[in-house]
Parts: structure tokens; sequence; C-alpha cells
């Protein structure tokens, strides 16, 4: 039986060198199945999971269970990781065509979906299904893209004013379901 992250995280803190393989060995294949959504070329999506796991090496003790579950964590880190492997890119951040939008989304089972398996990101999965399509788009483009404000103004062919009220009102429904 798989050893809960969370005593893996604690323990690698402690330098436990085994307890950061097994954290490894459990959470890796989900973590590049996400870094390799956001960057979608595997080279950077190898090196963004490198980097990320020397910084959990390096900062697990910075962990802390009433903040989030480990696999939040874990993602929030990978995630980091991925969007300053794709700000250090010479072409920049790389535009969704309709039919990786449409992957982004569909029912069928694709890298993201593993991800999603966790309790938490199944509540936010769940969540975003109750944002209309131009917050829910924004949303995710600006978290899994990384985009900022007038990049996603002209990524969506928007005002800038409209699209930051998509981000702020679709920001502000999630706050609400996810505490409910």
């Amino acid at each position: 039986m798989a050893e809960d992250m969370a005593v893996l995280i604690y323990r690698t803190a402690l330098g436990d060198q085994r307890a950061f393989d097994s954290l490894y060995h459990q959470s890796s294949p989900k973590l590049y199945a996400l870094a390799l959504m956001v960057v979608k070329r595997k080279d950077l999506a190898e090196e963004a999971l490198q980097d990320a796991f020397i910084s959990i090496w390096h900062s697990a003790q910075s962990y802390s269970e009433e903040k989030g579950t480990a696999q939040t964590w874990l993602n929030t880190i990978v995630r980091n990781r991925c969007l300053d492997k794709l700000r250090r890119q010479p072409k920049g951040i790389s535009d969704l065509s309709p039919i990786e939008w449409e992957n982004m989304i569909a029912d069928t089972p694709e890298p993201l979906d593993e991800v999603m398996a966790d309790s938490d990101a199944k509540r936010l999965n769940g969540c975003l299904e109750h944002l209309d399509d131009k917050q829910r788009q924004s949303v995710m483009l600006a978290y899994f893209q990384g985009l900022s404000h007038s990049e996603l103004a002209t990524q969506l062919s928007a005002p800038l004013g409209t699209v930051k009220a998509w981000v702020r009102r679709g920001l502000d429904k999630l706050k609400g379901c996810l505490q409910l």
C-alpha cells in the first residue's frame, strides 16, 4: 500500500532519501502529466519536473497540511516550474488551438484527468463546470498557460477590462463554490 504523501514530504524534510524516492515514484506520473499539459513539450516537461523535485527536496519543510493536501502542494510547485520554463522560451507562451482547448475540457481521458483525481482537484473541476464559458476559459488559460490579463485579452480578442472582469468573477465564483 502506498504511503501517505504528506508523511513522505515530512520525512523528506528530515532528509530521508528513501521517503523522497518513494514520494517521487508515487507522484511523478501525475506530476509529469500536469507538466506536459502545461508546457506541451516532453523535454520542457521533464526539465520542469526535475526542477520541481529539486525544489521539493529543498523546501519540504515548508509544507503544511493546514494549507492544503500534499498533492495540491506538489501540483503547485510543478506548475510554477512549468511557467518558469515557458517564460524563458524565446517564442513565449504558445497559443492553444481550438482542438487543444477542446481536449482540455473534453470528457475523454487525458493527462489532466489523472491530475484531477486528487480530491481537491475534483472539487475544483466540479466548480469550474459552474462557470460560464468565457470565465472558465479565462481562468484556465491564466492558470495552465500563465497568461497575463493583457495576453488573455489578445488571445481571446476581448477588451482588457472585460477579460479582467471574467477572471475576477470566475475566481469569485470558484472561491464561493470551494468554500461550501
